[in-house]
């Protein structure tokens, strides 16, 4: 796991030499990729939110001579059918979903890559599952805490006070002491007056708080409230499914990773966090590692001081290529 070479920031755009749409049993399929080298090591990208889906940039944190990539959008994300569904969209259900590909692409074991609520479902996945893991990279570390997402609803505010404000002030002020549940309200309501423009105000508080810097989202005025914003689509997944699991607290026991941590000590780890990941404070990825070198784990843990949250923040990508060309023929 010794960085041997300099990596490249990202590989150059590839596309895809196969894809398909896997059916689940219970009413969702599962859009699913498969670029790179087909007779490659298998490196499965576990995309966040939830409800983020996967893009054509996220081939590019690979080797696509040496890796097996393969990319797949989770319930109701991206070109997964049912669009934004929340029904029978569990954490238990994208296990099972990911044990279903694997099993469908006729994969024995991969390496995992997941980042802030992908490297939640990439350590579940790998817990129930150690032995068709390879090795696990995971970026902004989030471990679906109760304190964690109390830090998302309201902790934010102590470094984005005004974001945050922003953020509850979308809801009318007899709706503000439980905004999550406010919000679910509006993402599920039929009307996409109202479900998109919550949407909107939902992500671009979590956009604005993801990286070091400002940019894009955060300089756009926030929507007004019951207004369509011609980006609304894009964000309904993240936004309604993104609260559905906070509500529900992630489907999870509390502590349950770092509980059955144990279960991944003969995995080697690499996370990758930036210091000022707002969204998912480093003292998560810290925990995490800590306890993983206490059940005898290989685990490393970088963490770039100059990056927040975002993963095609310059530090974190060049660290995320660097994690995969590290792990090559391990």
């Amino acid at each position: 796991m010794d960085a041997t070479h300099k990596s490249p920031d990202l590989y150059p755009p590839i596309a895809p030499f196969a894809n398909g749409m896997l059916d689940t049993g219970d009413g969702h399929q599962i859009y699913w990729e498969q670029s790179g080298n087909p007779d490659g090591e298998p490196i499965l990208f576990v995309h966040g939110g939830p409800g983020a889906g996967c893009g054509p940039q996220h081939r590019r944190f690979f080797n696509p001579r040496h890796y097996h990539i393969v990319l797949f959008d989770q319930r109701g994300a991206g070109k997964s059918t049912p669009f934004a569904s929340v029904t029978e969209n569990t954490t238990g259900h994208l296990v099972d979903d990911m044990e279903r590909l694997r099993r469908h692409l006729g994969i024995e074991r991969w390496t995992l890559f997941g980042g802030s609520w992908g490297s939640t479902l990439s350590l579940v996945y790998a817990i129930r599952y150690p032995d068709r893991c390879r090795a696990i990279v995971l970026r902004g570390v989030f471990l679906g805490g109760a304190h964690e997402l109390e830090w998302f609803v309201n902790g934010i505010a102590n470094i984005f006070p005004e974001v945050h404000r922003q953020f509850v002030d979308f809801l009318p002020a007899d709706e503000r002491a439980d905004p999550v549940r406010a919000y679910y309200a509006r993402l599920i309501d039929p009307d996409p007056d109202r479900h998109l423009a919550a949407a909107v105000s939902w992500a671009r508080y979590e956009t604005v708080c993801s990286t070091l810097l400002p940019g894009g989202a955060a300089t756009r005025p926030p929507p007004e409230r019951n207004s369509r914003p011609k980006d609304a689509d894009s964000v309904l997944p993240l936004s309604r499914i993104e609260a559905h699991f906070f509500i529900n607290g992630m489907f999870l026991e509390e502590g349950y990773i770092i509980e059955n941590v144990h279960k991944l000590a003969a995995l080697p780890v690499i996370i990758v966090h930036g210091r000022y990941d707002i969204i998912c404070p480093i003292i998560t990825a810290d925990k995490l590692h800590r306890a993983l070198l206490h059940a005898g784990a290989k685990s490393r843990l970088d963490i770039i001081d100059d990056a927040g949250h975002s993963a095609m923040e310059p530090g974190i990508r060049k660290a995320l290529v660097q994690a995969t060309d590290d792990l090559r023929g391990l």
